[in-house]
């Protein structure tokens, strides 16, 4: 069993983990313990045969009832456990479900201490590494040999029909995908700031696709989106498995740092990434061809096929959610301008219909 008890993009990146574990034991069975919150992209890992689910509104409501439930699924089921994240919970779920237990744990002993005594081996959860690095670090235990990529996921024929029958009716060909929508609100950039980048981007003269699913976060963004040439908004029009089908058939991705970011890095697209309090050494596109990902702040860096911009502030990047670590406003995506992400992708776009680059100034916008 592998447990995952935070974010879309943890449970996400988890895949070539569970890929090189598939593979060293010949099909095995593989179960999940994710959140009920990351269920959808849970879903569509391959090589999975049960998903348990841990939810926290359920957890408030009867304290107890869920967790008694959930063990006796698991209890010494499993001949090996794996835990991707460090609470407290999710390590016991590992002592509890596996006769043989890895699982990452806090440098920080004295929050630790107590872990190393109940697992059979452990790691340092290391927020200076990639989450694909700390992820994988559970082969090295296992001596599971492996490369530093993120392999991305295959999709239904028929998720991908949808998708083509999309494009078909839309006229459309050639795309990129704008996704202004994050899981968190402290993520996404401000409504002025986003107006303003998709105008530039709606007179670059290729199709823009703007992506999103149904929370409220992505229908507060499309009630915002104005009518423009070139524009066509698909928020709310796709499943997550159909936005997978698009982001493979697209050319590339502009947008924000969440989990559909991942994705479109995960199929090798061209990435024009807006970050905020986000670590990058932690959370940056993980670029498969350089196996590598960005590893200091700055307002502009390009690595491969992926260009990065942060605000220019010496609290960049804070790693808070949002300035008061709070979910509240991250005034630093504020002071991206929409002008500077124009001017990377439509130099990348020129590049790419030209076969050399155009450098584009602020004056000719």
């Amino acid at each position: 069993m592998i447990i995952i008890q935070r974010s879309n993009g943890d449970v996400f990146l988890s895949s070539s983990l569970i890929k090189n574990i598939y593979e060293h034991y010949h099909s095995p069975q593989i179960d999940l313990l994710v959140n009920e919150d990351t269920l959808p992209i849970a879903r569509l890992i391959p090589y999975i045969k049960n998903i348990h689910k841990f939810s926290y509104s359920k957890k408030k409501n009867n304290r107890w009832g869920q967790e008694i439930k959930l063990i006796k699924k698991i209890f010494k089921k499993y001949d090996l456990s794996i835990n991707l994240t460090a609470s407290d919970r999710s390590v016991m779920y590992a002592f509890l479900a596996g006769k043989k237990t890895i699982s990452a744990i806090e440098k920080n002993l004295n929050k630790s201490w107590w872990k190393k005594y109940l697992l059979s081996n452990y790691y340092f959860f290391d927020t200076s590494n990639h989450i694909l690095f700390n992820n994988l670090k559970a082969l090295n235990i296992l001596k599971i040999k492996y490369e530093l990529i993120h392999y991305p996921f295959d999709v239904s024929i028929e998720a991908t029909k949808n998708v083509k029958k999309m494009l078909r009716d839309n006229k459309i060909n050639k795309f990129i995908i704008f996704h202004p929508s994050t899981q968190y609100e402290y993520k996404v950039y401000p409504q002025n700031r986003r107006d303003s980048l998709i105008k530039y981007l709606s007179e670059i003269g290729i199709t823009v696709i703007i992506t999103g699913g149904n929370t409220l976060i992505d229908l507060k963004i499309k009630q915002q989106i104005s009518i423009l040439p070139n524009i066509h908004d698909f928020i709310g029009k796709t499943s997550l498995e159909e936005f997978v089908a698009l982001s493979d058939l697209s050319l590339g991705y502009v947008g924000m740092d969440t989990l559909n970011m991942h994705i479109a890095a995960s199929q090798n697209k061209r990435i024009f990434a807006i970050f905020g309090p986000t670590n990058l050494r932690m959370w940056s596109p993980w670029e498969n061809n350089l196996k590598s990902c960005a590893t200091e702040d700055m307002p502009i860096q390009t690595y491969g096929n992926v260009t990065i911009f942060q605000a220019n502030f010496p609290c960049v990047a804070c790693g808070k959610a949002g300035c008061d670590d709070n979910h509240g406003t991250s005034i630093c995506l504020d002071n991206i301008r929409p002008k500077t992400v124009f001017n990377e992708v439509r130099n990348w776009f020129f590049k790419l219909k030209t076969g050399f680059e155009i450098e584009i100034s602020d004056d000719n916008i």
